[in-house]
């Protein structure tokens, strides 16, 4: 990529687009925190056991799982609002609906109508998530690659406004329109709700306003090949696979083949007394009934865009998919246990909010603005090289301050050059997402290789813990550190080989920049 001057890069900000992301990023920071977070305190206020919000923050896992059903916003265009394109008309049915459903929300006292409440949480989670979907491939579209940062750096900064205005503003109206952990009142969260449903309207009057991105019909009629049925089917089989699959697993793990091994019991006593073997029969004939129904052709309008993502990627994708798979490890792992390690460290509670909420967001807006600057002036393989290095040696501050004890002011510089690492990392892992994804299946490959980012990190951080446990925070923070040097390694590799080439890595049907 060619090196532009400081005054184009600049530019890149200057952008109508820059301002439709910014409210876009906005409205989607709104709901994800609403059914996410702050529903939880509202339900824990009105006296709902604890197990009970324990199981409906599984809501959540819309947001994991939208690559399912994402091929859906590529691949079908929707009747009557699709005259207004294929990406504007799903942003506004999604739009609506969160609106809807946040109304509706506010009307439901968990008092007395707790299912309704949750039902309209989870449709809430899903319109919210295919507004996820819709925005990531409204901005794969309108720009090309050196602009990408940018737009996401705005996306960052609106969502970030919006997550805070959710979290702590939503707590404060809520106790100002009188609800406190003291006295419950409904009608507090019902004005809260509501004020928030109407927050969303500046993104639905910018999806009226705003162009389709002028993607050529020829490339979104190749990505349409199949019918509504065939793709809603593909949809409720990988549905199937995603629970039949591992519970498999679990359930063969649970059943007694040692008995039957060590002569204890026999493979009838097995069918007719072990109903984890059981489990497992059903779970197995399930997968084998959906598979056989829907044939080799069932799952193909989601395989269809990663075949074309290996297709033009080859032997190279399985570098690619390592440097996505491990990029945001170093400190997504870290941050599982950030907060708590703030707490064991003496830290109070209104020290750990006002330098995160103030000072964190503040230095992840400008971390993030700084990387879309820079990739535009640099390009994308360096900034995401340093923004990697930067993030893993960031993790180095937190095994000083496990050394000092609770100092404040370290505290401060500490949190403050993490979070503009992570927001300068964002920004460029963003962008380069974006330069490996295909106009025609924008929607699912994007969501699919963001999917895949959060996996590994999350599946060890899981095990964060036990690390703390057995090695204490000073090692722990150490091992975080260098789970970035393979990411590292694999940047510097694809870098070589962009460099040998001559040009950056094939992208199929860029568009030009349009709000």
């Amino acid at each position: 990529m060619p090196r532009k001057t400081w005054r184009a890069a600049l530019a890149a900000y200057a952008s109508p687009s820059t301002l439709v992301l910014l409210l876009l990023g906005f409205a989607a920071g709104l709901p994800y925190m609403l059914v996410f977070s702050t529903l939880s305190v509202w339900l824990r206020e009105a006296g709902v056991a604890r197990e009970t919000i324990g199981y409906a923050s599984l809501i959540g896992l819309a947001y994991a799982f939208k690559w399912v059903w994402s091929p859906l916003l590529d691949q079908w265009r929707l009747p009557l609002l699709g005259g207004m394109g294929r990406r504007r008309s799903w942003l506004l049915l999604s739009q609506l609906l969160v609106v809807v459903g946040l109304l509706g929300m506010g009307f439901c006292d968990p008092q007395k109508h707790l299912s309704w409440l949750i039902a309209l949480a989870v449709l809430v989670a899903f319109a919210s998530a295919t507004q996820d979907i819709a925005v990531d491939a409204y901005r794969l579209e309108i720009a090309d690659d050196q602009r990408q940062a940018a737009l996401a750096a705005s996306y960052m900064a609106g969502y970030r406004v919006a997550a805070l205005l959710a979290t702590a503003g939503a707590l404060f109206f809520a106790e100002w329109f009188g609800s406190t952990g003291f006295s419950y009142l409904h009608k507090a969260w019902a004005s809260t709700y509501v004020l928030f449903g109407v927050l969303m309207l500046p993104a639905l009057f910018t999806t009226l306003v705003m162009r389709e991105p002028p993607v050529p019909l020829r490339t979104q009629l190749s990505a349409a090949r199949y019918g509504l049925m065939h793709q809603m089917a593909s949809v409720f089989v990988l549905i199937i696979l995603l629970v039949s699959v591992p519970a498999s697993f679990t359930q063969m793990f649970n059943t007694g083949w040692s008995t039957v091994v060590s002569g204890e019991a026999t493979p009838l006593d097995l069918l007719l007394e072990d109903r984890a073997f059981l489990r497992l029969i059903l779970y197995v004939l399930l997968t084998w009934a959906c598979l056989s129904s829907l044939g080799r052709r069932g799952l193909a309008p989601v395989l269809t865009p990663i075949n074309d993502f290996i297709a033009r990627y080859r032997w190279q994708a399985l570098l690619l998919l390592g440097l996505i798979a491990t990029y945001r490890m170093s400190d997504t792992v870290m941050g599982v246990m950030a907060n708590v390690f703030y707490i064991d460290m003496g830290f109070t509670k209104d020290q750990i909010a006002s330098v995160s909420k103030i000072f964190g967001l503040i230095m992840t807006l400008v971390g993030a603005g700084a990387g879309g600057l820079l990739i535009v002036r640099f390009g994308i393989l360096p900034i995401l090289f340093i923004g990697g290095l930067a993030s893993a040696g960031t993790n180095i501050l937190f095994v000083m301050l496990a050394d000092m004890g609770p100092n404040l002011e370290m505290l401060v510089v500490t949190i403050s050059l993490d979070n503009f690492s992570s927001g300068m990392a964002t920004s460029a892992f963003v962008a380069y997402l974006s330069s490996l994804t295909n106009l025609k299946f924008s929607a699912t490959q994007y969501a699919l290789l963001s999917s895949i980012m959060l996996l590994l990190p999350r599946l060890i951080g899981g095990y964060s813990g036990v690390m703390v446990e057995k090695f204490g925070y000073h090692n722990f923070f150490m091992i975080t550190a260098l789970l970035g040097v393979p990411t590292l390694i694999l940047i510097a590799l694809h870098w070589r080989q962009e460099a040998g080439r001559g040009k950056p890595a094939p992208v199929a049907d860029s568009a030009t920049e349009q709000p």
